[in-house]
């Protein structure tokens, strides 16, 4: 017993972190998912009318995001389900998915606007600038407020990001649509109103990239943008007593709460619940890890590293092993996200 402590810390598992939006989030999805539903079958029955394909291809991004925000209206709800026999961690992840699923669902709807426009663009039809313009500024309106109840959380968590994000593109996707609008009731051009589709598109995906990439970082396991493997290991072979680091693992549990566990070889034993606490704590502090898992032992035996299968008794106490140099990579990879 004396050599391995296994040492769990499951205190406040960030859940302090997420309760200053949390009952405004959810008022912030029942407004905008109302608003957008209310807002797609006015802007598809006038864009048909109008025959604009800007205005249609709008109405069908608005469709996307107003699926979009159940979706992560729905993982924000999962996240602070508590945890059970079978999900120990909670419903947490479900934020991570929502995130991916949001950026794909993004993705497929520049792919049908851009497909409409081109179309337009080869056989030009003529189109009802100043309906289209009219019903453009409906949208800002409504994109506008709807982006402005998600600003406060979107710093902070990457799924409220993508619920932000979405909603501010389609005010600014709607400013174009309402100034192509005017521009064709006053020249009769009517390539503007795909042209202006096509700009939509560039726009979507230079922003969904981004938000795709670090939701299937997430996904995957990688160590969070905001966190340095390296950094941490630094951090934690300079606590007392800490001769050795390996198995070190970070990855997020969900998109605002990061979790870590990792060996630390003690050759004086096991330095006491405290000891370990302060640790903990420190990591919390400096690093934003709220769950940590820490396992001390003295390095007398040899340690299987089940991800590699090899054992590593002398070299763990240099801190040179199986489970972090993957993380090293994961570390140096995303450094530089945010």
């Amino acid at each position: 017993m004396s050599a391995h402590h296994h040492h769990g810390h499951g205190h406040d598992h960030g859940h302090h972190h997420h309760h200053h939006g949390d009952p405004g989030h959810g008022r912030a999805f029942a407004i905008a998912i109302t608003l957008n539903a209310v807002f797609v079958a006015i802007e598809f029955f006038y864009g048909f009318l109008a025959n604009s394909t800007a205005l249609m291809a709008d109405a069908g991004h608005n469709l996307s995001d107003v699926l979009g925000l159940m979706l992560a209206w729905g993982a924000a709800m999962l996240a602070k389900r508590q945890p059970s026999g079978r999900y120990t961690y909670g419903l947490r992840s479900s934020s991570i998915l929502a995130a991916l699923f949001n950026g794909m669902l993004l993705m497929a709807a520049t792919g049908a606007i851009a497909w409409g426009a081109v179309e337009q663009l080869l056989a030009p039809h003529p189109v009802q600038g100043l309906t289209v313009s009219v019903v453009a500024g409906i949208g800002i309106a409504v994109n506008g407020i709807s982006a402005w109840l998600f600003m406060s959380g979107s710093k902070d968590d990457i799924n409220i990001r993508g619920a932000y994000l979405h909603l501010a593109a389609d005010a600014a996707i709607s400013l174009g649509v309402l100034v192509a609008g005017l521009l064709v009731s006053y020249t009769g051009w009517a390539w503007i109103d795909p042209a202006v589709s096509l700009l939509i598109v560039v726009l979507i995906m230079k922003s969904t990239w981004s938000l795709l990439r670090e939701a299937l970082d997430m996904t995957l396991g990688a160590v969070p943008g905001n966190v340095d493997a390296t950094e941490v290991e630094i951090f934690l072979l300079a606590r007392p007593g800490v001769s050795g680091v390996h198995d070190l693992h970070i990855w997020s549990m969900s998109t605002t709460d990061v979790a870590l566990t990792c060996h630390l070889v003690m050759p004086g034993g096991y330095p006491g619940d405290e000891a370990i606490d302060a640790i903990a704590r420190g990591l919390k502090e400096q690093f934003g890890i709220q769950h940590t898992t820490l396992q001390s032992e003295q390095g007398t035996t040899q340690h299987e590293c089940s991800l590699h299968g090899h054992s590593h008794a002398q070299e763990s106490v240099s801190g040179a092993t199986c489970g972090h140099d993957h993380d090293h990579e994961h570390g140096h990879d995303h450094g530089h996200k945010h």
